[in-house]
């Protein structure tokens, strides 16, 4: 859609003025976790350093993401729409032959094109030292689509989705650089696990550009915790161990109650329906090894915690943390791949568990659903389940300390704005002789001064036929609509949010001509952005991360 920039500019100037010198930017991102799992956002879960980062910064209570992995990091890298990057689907996977659309589906290629620009190349023109360790998940198959040929100085972590935690290996090992790691090692006297590893890694890099050139940083950290395989140290474990024995009905309800406490919800939405079996009705045994499951995700979030705090401290004691921007969200809903029980991976054979890759172990459906409490559907779904998100923004020195929850909706669009927006940083209409569409998000700064945000255009969601449209407080939302031609109407859903974020009260029959007007904004939006045309479905190359 066609935007102006005027709004971005006049942020970015009044921002700008009280500026001395550049900030450093931290980007992090968890991996397939819900919106009520940590701390700060109603979880049980120990996550003490987000939750201390939520309460010094600003915490959004309606942010969102893309619904699955890899649309959302091409989202988050170039302020577009996924489909405009070549990723309206998912990548080529590493086991699969590589395979793109040519000029006939351009949304599909199942690789970032160069028909945009990153973060990171945005940032590096400006004078960034552009840093990442982590999950990339933009492509595979050539190394002209890897992080160091998309702007990154440094890189340590995967290219692919998904890896085992301790012991990575090809085609999902470790790649430094642009050159693999056979056998990683620990920076640390600590047990190889690559969410330690991105963590040390990242600070290895901060210090390594503070020691030669002291440039602002741009540190990308996506951590592929806690998306499945679950694999976690034992200590983190046995913290959990027991107590989910209470089943996911108390655990969502539970956790229903503080996030009203906490004023995140309002009381008057109804939580959304269990997804499978109540608690109750499972066998002792099955009981014993779903706690064992939950446990073993909880240990996951609370490692990546550890480590988030451990990167804070350093930042501190380097003197880098006032002037530093830290942004944490999770790239999708919780996941539900996998079964609604979590597969057949036996738990209690441990070290057969730690050397899986595959599709297990995970923690099933039924705990995805407690996840993603109060709302309904979980990854690859627009539904709130699947693209609502804890987003914290964080400025010691220049954000306005609040104990209230940031109300403007925002998206992964807006980042880049937003980024482009603080550091100065230019955005090209024109980048290594290829033209780059406009930006379609706005600037969050406002929210560091606790101001709303000024949105003009609707926020839209595609993704593997679940589609989504938001203007205000309206909300368009349906499984399997975006089929070849016209949207169905019928398979539409329309919510009030402000009175129904939970989405149990369908509007769409009570009132067809605004369901009728948002499905055609929605239409318009997707033959613009490349969602159309699009390859018959079962064509497409077969990956689940």
């Amino acid at each position: 859609m066609k935007k102006t920039l005027i709004s971005l500019v006049i942020s970015g100037l009044a921002l700008l003025a009280f500026a001395d010198e550049r900030p450093n930017i931290i980007l992090i991102m968890a991996d397939d976790m819900g919106f009520s799992d940590i701390g700060c956002y109603g979880g049980e879960i120990e996550t003490p350093n987000l939750d201390q980062l939520a309460n010094d910064g600003v915490k959004f209570s309606q942010f969102y993401n893309s619904a699955r992995c890899c649309p959302t990091r091409a989202s988050l890298m170039t302020g577009l729409h996924p489909h405009q990057t070549g990723l309206g689907w998912m990548t080529n996977p590493p086991h699969k032959i590589d395979r793109t659309w040519g000029e006939k589906y351009p949304g599909y290629q199942g690789y970032m094109t160069n028909n945009c620009v990153t973060i990171a190349e945005v940032l590096g023109e400006a004078g960034y030292a552009t840093l990442m360790t982590g999950k990339w998940h933009l492509g595979f198959h050539d190394q002209s689509r890897w992080p160091l040929q998309r702007g990154f100085e440094k890189f340590y972590g995967i290219i692919a989705g998904a890896s085992n935690l301790f012991y990575p290996e090809y085609p999902r090992g470790i790649t430094f650089g642009n050159d693999p790691v056979e056998d990683p090692e620990s920076t640390t006297d600590r047990r190889y696990y690559v969410t330690d590893a991105f963590t040390d890694w990242g600070i290895k890099f901060i210090d390594e550009e503070k020691a030669a050139e002291d440039r602002p940083f741009f540190l990308y950290l996506a951590y592929t915790s806690p998306h499945w395989p679950l694999h976690a140290h034992r200590e983190e474990v046995e913290k959990y161990r027991g107590k989910y024995m209470m089943g996911w009905d108390q655990l969502r309800e539970e956790r229903y109650n503080r996030m009203i406490e906490l004023g995140l919800i309002d009381s008057d939405w109804a939580m959304s329906e269990r997804s499978h079996l109540p608690w109750d009705e499972m066998s002792e045994e099955k009981k014993d090894e779903m706690d064992y499951r939950m446990a073993y995700y909880a240990a996951m979030v609370d490692r990546m915690d550890q480590n988030i705090g451990k990167l804070i401290d350093h930042l501190k004691a380097i003197g880098k943390y006032e002037n530093t921007i830290i942004m944490f969200l999770s790239d999708n809903g919780a996941c539900q791949e996998g079964g609604r029980l979590g597969g057949k991976t036996d738990p209690f054979d441990v070290e057969t568990w730690e050397r899986t890759y595959g599709n297990g172990p995970g923690y099933g459906e039924v705990w995805a659903n407690a996840s993603n409490t109060p709302f309904r559907k979980f990854k690859h779904y627009t539904h709130e389940g699947g693209i609502a998100t804890p987003f914290i923004l964080s400025w010691p020195e220049k954000n306005k300390k609040s104990d209230d929850w940031y109300q403007s909706p925002a998206y992964l669009p807006d980042v880049m704005a937003t980024v482009v927006d603080i550091s100065g940083a230019s955005y090209p209409s024109e980048f290594g002789g290829n033209a780059i569409p406009e930006m379609e998000g706005i600037s969050m700064a406002p929210a560091l001064k606790g101001k709303a945000l000024k949105r003009q255009e609707p926020m839209f969601w595609e993704h593997e036929y679940h589609a989504a449209i938001r203007v205000g407080d309206w909300k368009l939302v349906g499984s399997r609509v975006s089929v070849p031609g016209a949207p169905d109407e019928s398979r539409w859903e329309l919510y009030d949010l402000s009175k129904d974020r939970t989405e149990v009260n369908d509007l769409s029959d009570e009132q067809p001509e605004k369901r009728a007007k948002l499905a055609k904004l929605w239409k318009e939006w997707a033959n613009e952005v490349q969602v159309y045309p699009r390859p018959p479905k079962h064509t497409y190359p077969v990956e689940t991360n």
